[in-house]
This record gives C-alpha cells, structure tokens and sequence, in this order.
C-alpha cells in the first residue's frame, strides 16, 4: 500500500473518529455488543460512538510487541518514544478525544482513584488539536494530568493508529507491560474498577 492511500485512509478515519465522537446524539447505531458500563449517573447513549464504520482495514487485534513510536508533550512539545517507558512497571496508553463523554467520563474516575494508579504509567494519547486536549484536562481532570506517573501527549503524525492499534471506540485502552508485551486491551469505557485491576496485570 503506497503512502499516499495510508494517508489518505487515515485522514478519513481521523475525520470519521472526530464525527462521531460528538455528543450530539444525531450519530446512532443499534450496535449494543459494545455497551459501556458506567455510572448510573450518565445516561447517556453509547451506540452513537461505534467508530467502525470510519476505521480503515486493519487486524483487530492491537500489535501484541510494542512497536516504536514517537509522540510529544502536549505543554512542552518534548519528543518522548520507547526510550521513555519504565523498565520496571506496566504503561497504560489511553488514546481519546476531548470531545467523547466516555473519554470524559473515565478520565474524572481516574482522578478520584489517582492514589490507585501510582505505581503504572499512563500516557494519554490524542491526535486532536493540543489547545482541546489542554482544555478537556483543565475541565475534567486537572489533578490527573499533573500526576507525575501521567504524561499527556499528541500524536501529531498518527502514529498510534498507524502502528499500535485502529479502535472502534474511545477511550481505547492498552497495557503493555515492562518487557513491552501487551498485557491487556479494551475499547469504550470499562467500570472502573475492573479498569484499574486490568491496570494492574
């Protein structure tokens, strides 16, 4: 497959992912087999965020060896690839868009369970403009983002759904452990603390 066609599907997907993302209810699909658990505070739809549609054709299944990869800060625009996981404990990938209630929704969870995830790393991940991605951790989660085990990052050359993984929704979630095998994977949002056990594994 040439370059010009990856592009090209990646865009339409990004594209897609943004779309559907919205929670203006206006996307609905009657796919349930992925509902997403949640608090019984939200009652919000969850068929409207099935993104299969938008994905390009690619395995299922996330690459199961981490592959190399490069994002960078979201404040400081700092490279950060392989070389910057912990030898030592499992890292979380989340990737998700500002603009999902899920993503929302499960980065507030984190948040008030902070002092259960100190002992992994999470890398926050979003191909979205960094002024959206600055603004969802300002509004839902701004202890989260500030914890020193958490970096947020930009994927400003989609490199996560070119090499990693193409999910079907968001939050997606990867755990990968020291020895840079993936350990664990889901995509919507999972109760918490089933999410926090798999964090763990």
């Amino acid at each position: 497959m040439n370059k010009k066609i990856i592009l090209g599907v990646t865009a339409i997907f990004t594209a897609g992912m943004l779309y559907s993302c919205n929670n203006s209810g206006s996307q609905q699909t009657p796919n349930t087999e992925n509902t997403i658990q949640e608090s019984t505070a939200d009652n919000h739809d969850h068929a409207g965020h099935d993104h299969a549609q938008a994905a390009p054709t690619q395995s299922s299944e996330p690459a199961a060896i981490l592959p190399n990869f490069t994002f960078y800060q979201l404040r400081s625009g700092i490279r950060v690839s392989n070389e910057n996981l912990a030898k030592d404990k499992n890292t979380v990938f989340i990737l998700f868009d500002p603009g999902c209630s899920h993503c929302q929704h499960e980065a507030t969870e984190l948040e008030k369970n902070i002092d259960r995830i100190k002992d992994v790393n999470i890398f926050y991940i979003s191909m979205n403009d960094p002024a959206l991605v600055l603004g969802f951790f300002d509004s839902f989660a701004p202890k989260l983002s500030k914890s020193s085990n958490v970096e947020v990052l930009i994927d400003k050359d989609q490199t996560f759904i070119q090499s990693i993984h193409v999910p079907s929704q968001f939050p997606a979630n990867y755990v990968y452990g020291a020895d840079g095998k993936l350990k664990a994977h889901w995509e919507g949002e999972k109760n918490i603390n089933e999410a926090i056990s798999q964090f763990h594994k």
